[in-house]
Protein backbone atom coordinates (compact mmCIF):
# COMPACT_ATOMS: atom_id res chain seq x y z
CA UNK A 1 0.00 0.00 0.00
CA UNK A 2 2.49 2.54 0.75
CA UNK A 3 4.44 2.23 -2.43
CA UNK A 4 1.04 2.68 -4.20
CA UNK A 5 0.52 5.93 -1.92
CA UNK A 6 4.14 6.89 -3.12
CA UNK A 7 3.52 6.18 -6.30
CA UNK A 8 0.25 8.44 -6.50
CA UNK A 9 2.51 11.26 -5.06
CA UNK A 10 5.17 11.21 -7.66
CA UNK A 11 2.99 11.65 -10.17
CA UNK A 12 0.61 14.40 -8.86
CA UNK A 13 3.92 16.28 -7.95
CA UNK A 14 5.47 15.52 -11.12
CA UNK A 15 5.66 18.46 -14.02
CA UNK A 16 2.67 18.55 -15.80
CA UNK A 17 3.28 18.18 -19.72
CA UNK A 18 0.86 17.93 -23.13
CA UNK A 19 1.87 16.98 -26.74
CA UNK A 20 0.68 19.14 -29.35
CA UNK A 21 1.45 20.93 -32.54
CA UNK A 22 2.58 24.05 -33.85
CA UNK A 23 -0.67 24.18 -36.20
CA UNK A 24 -3.03 24.06 -33.33
CA UNK A 25 -2.03 27.43 -32.27
CA UNK A 26 -3.71 30.34 -34.50
CA UNK A 27 -2.30 34.11 -34.68
CA UNK A 28 -4.16 36.56 -33.56
CA UNK A 29 -2.34 40.24 -33.93
CA UNK A 30 0.86 41.48 -34.75
CA UNK A 31 2.88 42.57 -31.51
CA UNK A 32 6.65 43.19 -32.75
CA UNK A 33 8.28 42.59 -36.14
CA UNK A 34 11.72 43.03 -36.86
CA UNK A 35 13.58 42.04 -39.88
CA UNK A 36 17.12 43.44 -38.80
CA UNK A 37 17.23 46.38 -41.54
CA UNK A 38 19.21 47.77 -38.58
CA UNK A 39 19.79 47.64 -34.62
CA UNK A 40 16.43 48.35 -33.32
CA UNK A 41 16.26 50.33 -30.06
CA UNK A 42 13.61 47.66 -28.93
CA UNK A 43 16.82 45.56 -27.81
CA UNK A 44 18.45 45.73 -24.66
CA UNK A 45 21.94 44.56 -25.33
CA UNK A 46 23.81 42.79 -21.76
CA UNK A 47 27.49 41.33 -22.57
CA UNK A 48 30.71 41.61 -20.94
CA UNK A 49 32.77 44.31 -22.74
CA UNK A 50 35.17 42.09 -24.33
CA UNK A 51 37.70 42.85 -27.39
CA UNK A 52 36.13 40.07 -29.48
CA UNK A 53 32.56 40.99 -28.79
CA UNK A 54 29.93 42.76 -30.72
CA UNK A 55 26.27 42.50 -30.58
CA UNK A 56 24.97 44.59 -34.16
CA UNK A 57 22.67 43.94 -37.32
CA UNK A 58 23.89 43.59 -40.74
CA UNK A 59 22.52 41.84 -43.90
CA UNK A 60 19.06 42.06 -42.26
CA UNK A 61 20.07 39.60 -39.55
CA UNK A 62 21.01 40.41 -35.71
CA UNK A 63 24.87 39.36 -35.25
CA UNK A 64 25.76 37.94 -31.42
CA UNK A 65 29.13 37.00 -31.98
CA UNK A 66 30.72 36.96 -28.49
CA UNK A 67 33.49 35.68 -26.29
CA UNK A 68 31.97 35.50 -23.12
CA UNK A 69 28.36 35.29 -23.74
CA UNK A 70 25.01 37.86 -24.07
CA UNK A 71 21.45 38.49 -23.67
CA UNK A 72 19.52 40.41 -25.89
CA UNK A 73 16.21 41.67 -24.79
CA UNK A 74 13.14 42.91 -25.75
CA UNK A 75 12.50 46.13 -24.27
CA UNK A 76 8.57 44.97 -23.83
CA UNK A 77 6.70 43.15 -20.90
CA UNK A 78 4.70 40.33 -22.43
CA UNK A 79 1.59 38.92 -20.69
CA UNK A 80 -1.22 36.70 -22.09
CA UNK A 81 -1.34 34.35 -24.75
CA UNK A 82 1.48 35.04 -27.73
CA UNK A 83 4.04 32.89 -30.03
CA UNK A 84 7.46 34.12 -30.85
CA UNK A 85 8.76 32.95 -34.04
CA UNK A 86 12.52 33.48 -35.50
CA UNK A 87 14.95 31.72 -37.18
CA UNK A 88 18.37 30.79 -35.62
CA UNK A 89 21.45 29.51 -36.82
CA UNK A 90 25.29 29.02 -34.97
CA UNK A 91 27.91 29.74 -37.30
CA UNK A 92 31.07 27.98 -37.25
CA UNK A 93 33.58 29.16 -39.47
CA UNK A 94 36.84 28.89 -37.82
CA UNK A 95 36.02 32.88 -36.47
CA UNK A 96 37.21 33.41 -33.08
CA UNK A 97 34.21 32.87 -31.54
CA UNK A 98 33.25 30.05 -33.69
CA UNK A 99 31.76 27.08 -31.31
CA UNK A 100 28.87 24.91 -31.57
CA UNK A 101 26.90 25.83 -28.33
CA UNK A 102 24.27 27.70 -26.61
CA UNK A 103 21.24 28.71 -28.88
CA UNK A 104 18.95 29.31 -25.65
CA UNK A 105 16.36 31.68 -25.03
CA UNK A 106 14.73 33.16 -21.69
CA UNK A 107 10.52 34.22 -21.73
CA UNK A 108 8.37 35.40 -18.94
CA UNK A 109 11.36 37.11 -17.29
CA UNK A 110 10.85 39.03 -14.37
CA UNK A 111 13.14 40.47 -11.39
CA UNK A 112 11.20 39.59 -8.00
CA UNK A 113 13.03 42.28 -5.99
CA UNK A 114 13.52 44.83 -9.14
CA UNK A 115 11.09 46.17 -10.98
CA UNK A 116 13.44 46.87 -13.48
CA UNK A 117 14.91 44.14 -15.27
CA UNK A 118 17.37 45.11 -17.24
CA UNK A 119 20.51 45.79 -14.81
CA UNK A 120 22.71 43.01 -15.64
CA UNK A 121 26.39 42.86 -17.69
CA UNK A 122 25.60 39.19 -19.61
CA UNK A 123 27.41 37.13 -17.24
CA UNK A 124 25.13 33.67 -17.03
CA UNK A 125 25.30 33.38 -12.81
CA UNK A 126 23.50 36.58 -12.93
CA UNK A 127 20.55 35.32 -13.99
CA UNK A 128 20.24 32.68 -11.06
CA UNK A 129 17.36 34.62 -9.29
CA UNK A 130 14.86 35.73 -11.47
CA UNK A 131 11.74 34.42 -12.29
CA UNK A 132 11.81 32.97 -16.15
CA UNK A 133 10.94 29.71 -18.67
CA UNK A 134 14.71 29.14 -19.97
CA UNK A 135 15.77 26.68 -22.94
CA UNK A 136 19.25 25.64 -23.51
CA UNK A 137 19.15 24.07 -26.87
CA UNK A 138 22.99 22.74 -27.11
CA UNK A 139 24.37 23.96 -24.08
CA UNK A 140 27.51 22.51 -22.39
CA UNK A 141 29.78 22.37 -25.92
CA UNK A 142 26.57 20.76 -27.58
CA UNK A 143 25.65 18.56 -25.00
CA UNK A 144 22.78 18.59 -23.41
CA UNK A 145 19.30 20.40 -24.25
CA UNK A 146 17.38 21.29 -21.17
CA UNK A 147 14.18 23.39 -19.95
CA UNK A 148 14.25 24.83 -16.77
CA UNK A 149 11.89 26.86 -14.76
CA UNK A 150 13.13 29.42 -12.70
CA UNK A 151 11.84 30.58 -9.60
CA UNK A 152 14.04 33.12 -6.92
CA UNK A 153 17.24 30.95 -6.50
CA UNK A 154 16.07 27.66 -7.81
CA UNK A 155 16.24 26.35 -11.49
CA UNK A 156 14.34 23.52 -11.63
CA UNK A 157 15.12 20.93 -14.16
CA UNK A 158 12.03 20.42 -16.16
CA UNK A 159 13.19 18.31 -19.20
CA UNK A 160 16.72 17.34 -20.82
CA UNK A 161 17.80 15.76 -24.20
CA UNK A 162 21.13 14.36 -24.72
CA UNK A 163 20.48 12.77 -28.17
CA UNK A 164 22.12 14.17 -31.31
CA UNK A 165 18.78 14.84 -33.06
CA UNK A 166 18.23 17.01 -30.32
CA UNK A 167 21.20 18.32 -30.22
CA UNK A 168 22.92 21.53 -32.62
CA UNK A 169 24.10 21.13 -35.89
CA UNK A 170 27.03 23.42 -37.42
CA UNK A 171 25.41 26.26 -39.52
CA UNK A 172 22.36 24.53 -39.83
CA UNK A 173 18.81 27.59 -39.79
CA UNK A 174 16.60 26.31 -37.13
CA UNK A 175 12.57 28.38 -37.12
CA UNK A 176 12.43 28.63 -33.18
CA UNK A 177 8.73 28.62 -32.07
CA UNK A 178 8.02 29.54 -28.54
CA UNK A 179 4.31 29.50 -27.86
CA UNK A 180 2.48 30.46 -24.17
CA UNK A 181 -0.77 29.95 -24.13
CA UNK A 182 -2.95 30.16 -20.44
CA UNK A 183 -0.09 29.30 -18.36
CA UNK A 184 1.36 26.08 -20.71
CA UNK A 185 4.88 26.95 -22.40
CA UNK A 186 5.59 24.97 -25.62
CA UNK A 187 9.18 25.35 -27.23
CA UNK A 188 9.53 24.30 -31.27
CA UNK A 189 12.07 23.63 -33.27
CA UNK A 190 11.23 23.34 -37.16
CA UNK A 191 7.98 22.67 -36.11
CA UNK A 192 8.36 19.43 -34.14
CA UNK A 193 7.44 20.39 -30.23
CA UNK A 194 11.03 19.74 -27.47
CA UNK A 195 9.10 20.68 -24.50
CA UNK A 196 5.73 21.14 -23.03
CA UNK A 197 4.71 22.60 -19.38
CA UNK A 198 1.74 23.48 -18.23
CA UNK A 199 2.54 25.22 -15.06
CA UNK A 200 0.76 25.12 -11.78
CA UNK A 201 1.46 28.41 -11.28
CA UNK A 202 2.20 29.99 -14.17
CA UNK A 203 4.56 33.20 -14.34
CA UNK A 204 1.92 35.61 -15.51
CA UNK A 205 3.88 38.37 -17.33
CA UNK A 206 7.51 39.09 -18.19
CA UNK A 207 10.77 39.25 -20.79
CA UNK A 208 11.79 37.79 -23.63
CA UNK A 209 15.39 37.34 -24.17
CA UNK A 210 18.02 35.78 -26.77
CA UNK A 211 21.19 33.98 -24.64
CA UNK A 212 23.65 32.72 -25.41
CA UNK A 213 27.32 32.38 -24.20
CA UNK A 214 30.77 32.08 -26.01
CA UNK A 215 29.17 31.42 -29.61
CA UNK A 216 28.71 33.00 -32.96
CA UNK A 217 24.85 33.60 -33.70
CA UNK A 218 22.37 34.68 -36.99
CA UNK A 219 19.23 35.66 -36.42
CA UNK A 220 16.45 36.48 -38.86
CA UNK A 221 12.59 37.17 -39.67
CA UNK A 222 11.74 37.91 -36.12
CA UNK A 223 7.84 38.29 -34.64
CA UNK A 224 5.59 38.06 -31.96
CA UNK A 225 2.33 37.61 -32.44
CA UNK A 226 -1.10 37.16 -29.85
CA UNK A 227 -2.95 33.91 -30.19
CA UNK A 228 -6.68 33.43 -31.07
CA UNK A 229 -8.33 31.78 -28.19
CA UNK A 230 -8.97 27.78 -28.88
Amino acid sequence: MKSIITFFVLILSSPSFSQGKLSDFKKNKLIFRDDFDSLSKRWIIETPAHKNSKVFAADGKLIIDVAKGATVWYDKKLAGNYIIEYKRKVIVNGGVNSRLSDLNNFWMASDPKNANLFTRTGVFEEYDNLNLYYVGMGGNTNSTTRFRRYGGNERRLLKEYTDKEHLLEANREYRIAIVYYNGESKFFVDGEEYFSFNDTVPLMGGYFGIRTTYSHHEIDDFSIYSLKAR
